[in-house]
């Protein structure tokens, strides 16, 4: 088990040097950059240019600039914004908190009921409540998160009045203690529902189709003719050898929350990393959007070698 935990770290610094290193590329070969940003579209001015390149380390060949970052990120160090002129670490601290409060409530929400959705489809194969769930999964799979976040704004800010639309907290009432507690959780509702319902048809999916694919098996079959009750065998060998490619599903969607709920912070005014992604994009602010899509790597890598550990757990072939 040492020797497996030890690869997967492994290929986890992998996986984030490599990302670190096509973002990079990427990120210099875009169109723009931050100095004619600073700069202005009416100012052309050469030795202007040339102060500023040498002041942001702009004038030195890309594979030194990559030697400079590199080390310094290791060091801690994610440089200084060009546009806000602070710290990139700061920035991110700040904004990282609120990110990971929508992701992992949504992905944990999604998990539950998603998975209890599929049980239940599963366990009650061409009934109406198999009809229901997975009509319900149908339909929330086709809607697009941007436009299921407007709907909802519409129905339950704009009509119904019963919830916010945007921001983490009312800035007007300014609470504190349990009541800024609850205030975020109502400002959370819409957000973390609309990314629920997003995630949750995945879960239904791998879920049920795995139920039934496991309670098909020979070895259960095996089991049933021995006189063994159903909910021991549901219990005790199909439900844990169906749970484990959502395991997998797991960490393949909280890679994917990570990155796509930018979406939704643009859309709810949410204050976490996507509008300051957003900003970075836009001023071509490099040190910004290094230091976001590292951290989002590192996120990403460490969710996938947690997740690789689990099942290796659940699963000894796996470590073998």
């Amino acid at each position: 088990m040492k020797k497996y935990v030890a690869r997967r770290l492994l290929m986890g610094l992998l996986t984030v040097i490599a990302a670190f290193t096509i973002n990079f590329i990427i990120i210099r070969l875009a169109p723009g950059d931050p100095i004619s940003t600073l700069m202005g579209k009416e100012t052309n001015d050469p030795a202007l240019r040339a102060a500023l390149e040498e002041k942001y380390g702009f004038d030195k060949p890309l594979t030194a600039q990559y030697a400079i970052y590199l080390k310094s990120a290791v060091a801690g160090d994610l440089g200084t914004s060009i546009i806000y002129n602070k710290p990139v670490a700061k920035m991110i601290s700040e904004r990282i908190i609120p990110t990971l409060l929508l992701v992992l409530t949504a992905a944990v929400l999604a998990l539950i009921f998603g998975t209890l959705m599929g049980i239940q489809a599963a366990r009650h194969e061409g009934t109406a409540i198999d009809a229901i769930f997975s009509g319900f999964s149908y339909i929330s799979n086709s809607m697009p998160s941007f436009w299921l976040g407007l709907m909802l704004i519409i129905i339950f800010a704009s009509k119904l009045g019963i919830l916010p639309s945007y921001g983490m907290v009312n800035a007007r009432a300014a609470y504190t203690g349990m009541d800024y507690v609850f205030d975020v959780l109502l400002h959370m509702i819409l957000p973390v529902g609309t990314l629920l319902l997003v995630q949750m048809p995945l879960y239904f999916r791998i879920a049920k189709s795995s139920i039934l694919q496991v309670t098909n098996e020979d070895f259960i079959v095996t089991l049933r003719a021995t006189g063994m009750g159903e909910k021991k065998i549901f219990n005790k060998y199909i439900l844990r050898n169906a749970i484990l490619p959502t395991i997998t599903i797991f960490g393949i969607s909280m890679a994917y929350l990570i990155t796509g709920v930018i979406l939704i912070e643009t859309v709810f005014a949410w204050p976490g990393t996507g509008s300051l992604m957003l900003t970075a994009i836009n001023q071509r602010d490099y040190p910004t959007l290094m230091g976001i899509y590292l951290i989002m790597s590192i996120s990403i890598s460490v969710v996938m070698v947690l997740v690789d550990i689990v099942y290796a757990l659940f699963d000894p072939r796996i470590r073998y």
